[in-house]
């Protein structure tokens, strides 16, 4: 069940498409249009979905956490309410590479600080340069040094580090490990400078594949993880002894005793691998190392675990099975800092029949495995695992033993035990976070319970969306990786992904615009069909029959009324069919990997573009005809749709940069288009329910307007436009789909690569509709009595970090809350979580999320926010309101 993540983006993207992540980035500010009204930004709920091949505890204080994605950014764990927080959504179009995230770093000395090591690609792909992130308010804001080479967080070899750490005895001294030949570095203030540490003998030199001319696989992995002995210092002076790992089978290891001046390879180290991860035990003076045969995440054969003993320079291989029993690589691994003794780690490469977790109380002399086979294929294990806050975690899988479904993971390289509590463990795989609390019952014979800690990090890639006007499906949506889902409630984890079959990526999907019953999708999958239909709005599916040469999915079309489907997918030429696939005819007139359409009115009428060329068809896809319209995009990158309810009104957005590039409409089908003049370039464009009083559906693409990047609309059919997005709200790189809600007005899906599906919906009470998990309906203000507690939890020179507790002391529930408050020293909120909100001067409205909208009599919900301030004082509220009734401040 390997559900790869490696070139999700890269294929897109090598087509001239770019990307791009919340808090701002102090250097990417813009002087965009201001919007008419304010939006409210949330993700419709997958709980997860891809690769999270770190996690970063902070050494001195509790609760401080972080997780880093390959290509969806870095989060910040929220205790209170046991989320996660997205901390990069501010990065930009231009800079889309910095959503991958290569290594973290949280500052033991001032937790406020955090540095983030960025950039997606090493090779072409990838445009810009890598850089270091760094931020005093825990990734609320960020400010940028470019780096003067490249880094891949979505590159091979991602799951090893942390390449980049802080000096736990001087924190302005971090050190960062770089890839492709380029050494190691350093900086002496805090992230600001950083400059190349010239002593250092080894920038590795071990590629996955030296014969890849893309440069992705023969990328040389370079220098991957660096750790501190922190007794070898004393506070404000540098630490003395500094471990080094290198991608070199040869060579992984080195060591300085004299604060990074000079550099010698580790006497005795073992050959042959590569050093996953180097974890430092200063108490019992043992450097542990994880070991691999391969650099990963998804390959590995062979592996070991050592223990290097830093006072004798003593090698001890505490391997938990014999080598010649190994199939995997060791990556995860993780001391117990309550009991250093303690220690734990991951066969991270192991893809069936599961992952295997590992974990030793006498320093590595005997270990214990989280399942064993009692007699094969039969296994017991030490856990019990419950997904059901994430149920599509089972992929609809039915496996026969020693295969379990769920599965305890696959690509499991990030594994970290709680510095401040011995039975909190959390380890990445490639789809989610799980996590227990009572993990020390390992050791006394129980089991320890496990379930996703994953609420919050949405990291999946998009490249379709679809939002029926009818039915019970609000959204369906084509992802990268599993495939899909269809929610039903946006604020809720959908049961399972789009199954029967199951795609590995689904590319394109369509519906009947007149019958939303009947929807078609199709994707990549390694065996079967690459075609599929529902007839009951997407709640059940079943496979089509692929014509000769189908290699992959390509794009699809259903006819107005669903009779009929038109196929371009990748292996060969575009096909039509009557019924549902049972068998296809070659379409005539329009060429191989054109991107299909269907008119949304005429069921026969179906449309095509490719290389520059806008194809029409009126007899059901059987023959296309050439246009006669010019000046459209040469290139391929481009998106378009018939707009519902006007037969052959047409719009086309895409282009490139040293070409024609922007938006086209027409209305005639395609024979002529005209290009909007108000819109530099767009790269999608999708239709929602009109404005209240317009007769035209409402516009929304993802463009530049105005010299500004952003997500726009237009209620006007394009005579004006707004930007409904922020540089707060960026999500990198929104180039693939966009779609509005023909149900709500000013309700936006926005298609991001690696930060899932976000949606939008407008303050503007003029929008009407039934909600469906968020809508623009006002909630309902509660009743009863109230007690809110407020308390600055962190607080830095110029902002601070708050918590907000809300009980309901009435007698009856709340379906819905909001609650007002206003500063008095002029603070203004820059980020919310577990919340949505809008600030008018001092004054601050927080809403429910949706999801934590019902609170019963009796219980509580608590939110969290970060805000600036810019005097000395900063006096909390001293009054709360919950609609008109003032709440006890307690």
């Amino acid at each position: 069940m390997r559900r790869t993540r490696i070139l999700v983006a890269a294929f897109s993207l090598a087509a001239g498409l770019l990307a791009g992540t919340p808090p701002a980035l102090a250097t990417a500010t813009s002087a965009a249009p201001l919007a008419a009204d304010t939006y409210t930004w949330k993700n419709a709920r997958i709980d997860g979905g891809g690769f999270v091949p770190g996690i970063v505890f902070n050494r001195t204080e509790k609760n401080l956490a972080y997780a880093r994605t390959d290509i969806g950014g870095a989060y910040r764990w929220q205790q209170s309410t046991k989320t996660w927080t997205p901390l990069l959504d501010s990065v930009g179009w231009n800079e889309w590479g910095h959503t991958g995230v290569v290594s973290l770093a949280s500052d033991p000395v001032q937790p406020d600080k955090v540095y983030a090591a960025v950039g997606t690609y090493t090779n072409s792909w990838d445009p810009t340069g890598g850089a270091v992130l760094r931020s005093a308010d825990r990734g609320a804001s960020w400010q940028k040094t470019d780096l003067p080479f490249k880094l891949g967080g979505n590159m091979p070899g991602r799951g090893m580090g942390e390449r980049l750490a802080v000096d736990p005895n001087r924190d302005s001294v971090l050190y960062l490990g770089a890839p492709s030949g380029k050494g190691l570095w350093r900086s002496t203030d805090s992230g600001v400078t950083w400059s190349q540490v010239t002593s250092f003998p080894n920038p590795g030199n071990y590629q996955q594949d030296p014969t890849d001319t893309s440069g992705y696989a023969s990328d040389n992995q370079g220098i991957v993880w660096v750790t501190f002995d922190e007794s070898t210092g004393t506070s404000g002076s540098a630490t003395k002894t500094i471990y080094v790992g290198v991608a070199d089978k040869d060579n992984a290891v080195y060591r300085s005793t004299d604060a990074g001046a000079t550099w010698t390879r580790l006497a005795g180290q073992p050959t042959g691998y590569l050093a996953h991860k180097g974890v430092l035990d200063a108490v019992n003076g043992y450097l542990y190392l994880a070991y691999s045969d391969k650099g990963g995440p998804y390959d590995g054969g062979k592996g070991r675990l050592m223990r290097y003993a830093t006072a004798t320079g003593t090698w001890t291989d505490i391997s938990p099975v014999a080598e010649a029993d190994t199939y995997y690589g060791f990556s995860g691994l993780t001391v117990d800092r309550q009991h250093p003794s303690t220690l734990m780690a991951t066969a991270y490469s192991s893809w069936w029949p599961d992952t295997q977790l590992f974990r030793s109380t006498d320093s590595g002399a005997t270990w214990t495995k989280a399942w064993d086979y009692t007699s094969y294929p039969n296994r017991v294990n030490r856990y019990t695992l419950d997904v059901s806050s994430s149920p599509w975690l089972t992929f609809g899988a039915n496996p026969s033993p020693p295969e379990q479904t769920p599965k305890l993971g696959w690509m499991t390289e990030a594994l970290e035990i709680d510095p401040f509590d011995s039975a909190r463990m959390m380890f990445g795989t490639g789809a989610t976070v799980y996590g227990t609390e009572d993990l020390t019952k390992w050791d006394s014979g129980g089991q320890f319970s496990l379930k996703p800690m994953v609420r919050g990090l949405e990291e999946t890639a998009v490249n379709d969306l679809a939002a029926p006007p009818s039915g019970d499906a609000r959204l369906f949506s084509a992802l990268g990786d599993i495939g899909g889902f269809r929610h039903t409630d946006l604020t809720s984890v959908p049961s399972m992904m789009y199954t029967s079959p199951t795609f590995t990526s689904t590319t394109s999907l369509d519906f009947a615009e007149s019958n939303p019953n009947t929807v078609v999708r199709v994707g990549d999958l390694d065996s079967g069909p690459h075609i599929a239909f529902s007839t009951d709005n997407g709640a059940n599916w079943f496979a089509g029959q692929d014509p000769s040469g189908v290699s992959g999915g390509g794009t699809v079309a259903a006819a107005a009324d669903g009779s009929r489907f038109v196929w371009s997918p990748a292996g060969t030429g575009v096909r039509h069919t009557t019924g549902f696939g049972t068998s296809w005819a070659e379409s005539a007139g329009i060429p191989a990997g054109a991107i299909v359409e269907s008119d949304r009115v005429d069921a026969k009428t179906f449309y095509g573009f490719k290389s520059g060329k806008f194809y029409v068809s009126t007899d059901g896809g059987a023959t296309f005809t050439a246009s006669s319209a010019t000046g459209l995009p040469s290139g391929d990158s481009v998106r378009f749709k018939a707009l519902p309810g006007t037969k052959g009104d047409v719009w086309l957005a895409g282009g490139a940069a040293d070409g024609a590039y922007g938006l086209w409409h027409s209305t005639d089908g395609g024979a002529s288009f005209t290009r909007l003049a108000n819109v530099e370039q767009a790269d999608t464009i999708g239709f929602g329910k009109a404005a209240p009083g317009a007769s035209y559906q409402t516009l929304y693409t993802s463009a530049k307007i105005g010299g500004v990047r952003g997500v726009f609309r237009s209620t006007d059919k394009g005579a004006s436009w707004t930007r409904i997005n922020d540089d707060v709200h960026q999500w990198g790189w929104t180039g693939a789909a966009i779609t509005g809600d023909p149900r709500v007005y000013g309700r936006v899906y926005v298609s991001t690569n690696g930060r899932g599906v976000v949606y939008g919906d407008t303050s503007d009470t003029g929008g009407t509709g039934d909600g469906g998990g968020g809508g623009t309906d006002p909630a309902p203000v509660p009743t009863g009595a109230c007690t809110v507690g407020y308390k600055v939890t962190h607080q830095w020179a110029d902002g601070f970090q708050a918590d907000v507790q809300l009980t309901n002391t009435g007698s009856s529930a709340w379906n819905g809350w909001s609650l007002t408050w206003s500063f008095a020293d002029g603070q203004k909120v820059t980020q919310m979580w577990n919340a949505g909100y809008t600030q008018s001067g001092a004054t601050v409205t927080a809403k429910d999320a949706g999801w934590n909208g019902t609170v019963a009599a009796g219980s509580s919900v608590a939110f969290g926010f970060t805000g600036s301030r810019s005097g000395t004082t900063n006096t909390g509220p001293v009054s709360f309101k919950l609609g008109d009734r003032t709440c006890t401040v307690a």
